[in-house]
Order: structure tokens, then C-alpha cells, then sequence
């Protein structure tokens, strides 16, 4: 595996905002970016299996609650896609964004659907040692790092994991 440069500004961005997803967002379980395609995959750990039909459901409500946010934000072009996939007893929802049109907002807003839709299901990151400020500091770099990503597509892709209350970023 290729070692991540410090001195590569574009993967630094790309790590940090992968950082800063899964530090401020802890029921995402993986960030997975993918530079060729300019998208960025955000995955969700649901426990147990829900039926097929809630499934379809939360997908449906996903992307129509993306497609009203875009249509709110004029924002035209942005892809979207949402699927899921089981093992044993745990189902993973993904959520596949491109770069260029994905905000800070959007991703609250599928945190909160999801929060709504899925309650007790959604396996979140327990960690109270995280204050407001931190928070706020981190939806910032979200921000900022997003809009220096649309601006450069090129790079190597990443992927953002967390394991044991801690979040580990690797070059693909």
C-alpha cells in the first residue's frame, strides 16, 4: 500500500475531511473517497436485518429528502445513490454522494432521517469526551475541506474507518 505524503496538500485535504466526517459524525461506520469517480461513499451499521420493505423505504425517503434538498438549494446534477447490504446480523447501509455537490448540510440532514427513520437501529460511536466546540470546529473543516476538494478532483482515493473509538484514514 502506497504510504500517504504529508506534503501532498490534496491528500491531506481528502484525509482530514474523512477525519472530520467520522469525528463528528460517529453513526457513520466507513467514508470511502473515490478520486476517479469524484464520489464519496458514506456507510452506516444498522443491527439486525430489517425486512426488505423497511429497506426499500429508508432508501426511497433518502433520496427523495436529497432530491427536495438539492431542488431547495439549486443544485443540479448531484448523484445520488443508496443501498444496502446484510451479514449475518448486521446490515449496512451506504450512501454514494459525488464530491462536487455534497454539503456539510446534506450530511446532517441524512444523519437526522436516519436517526428518525431507523431510531434504536443505527449503531452510533459512543463518545461523550467530544465537547460542542469540537463539534462546531469539525462541521467547519467539513466545510472547508469539501469545497477545496470540488475545486481539485485529482488525487488518491481514501478511505476513513473506524475501529475501537478511534478513526484510522488510508490511501487506496
Amino acid at each position: 500500500m502506497p504510504k500517504l505524503q504529508q506534503d501532498s496538500e490534496r491528500i491531506s485535504h481528502g484525509a482530514n475531511l474523512l477525519i472530520s466526517i467520522l469525528v463528528r459524525y460517529p453513526e457513520i461506520g466507513t467514508v470511502n473517497y473515490d478520486a476517479d469517480t469524484g464520489t464519496i461513499n458514506l456507510t452506516f451499521m444498522l443491527s439486525g436485518t430489517p425486512a426488505a420493505a423497511e429497506l426499500a423505504a429508508i432508501e426511497e425517503r433518502l433520496l427523495a429528502s436529497i432530491d427536495a434538498y438539492h431542488s431547495l438549494e439549486g443544485i443540479k446534477d448531484g448523484s445520488a445513490e443508496v443501498w444496502c447490504s446484510t451479514c449475518d446480523q448486521v446490515a449496512m447501509l451506504t450512501l454514494r454522494r459525488d464530491v462536487g455537490t455534497l454539503s456539510r448540510g446534506e450530511i446532517a440532514l441524512v444523519i437526522a432521517l436516519l436517526h428518525e427513520g431507523l431510531q434504536d437501529r443505527l449503531i452510533a460511536d459512543e463518545n461523550d469526551a467530544i465537547l460542542e466546540e469540537d463539534l462546531l470546529v469539525q462541521e467547519e473543516v467539513i466545510g472547508t475541506m469539501l469545497e477545496s476538494m470540488k475545486q481539485d478532483h485529482n488525487g488518491n482515493g481514501l478511505i476513513g474507518i473506524r475501529e475501537d473509538g478511534r478513526v484510522l484514514v488510508f490511501n487506496k
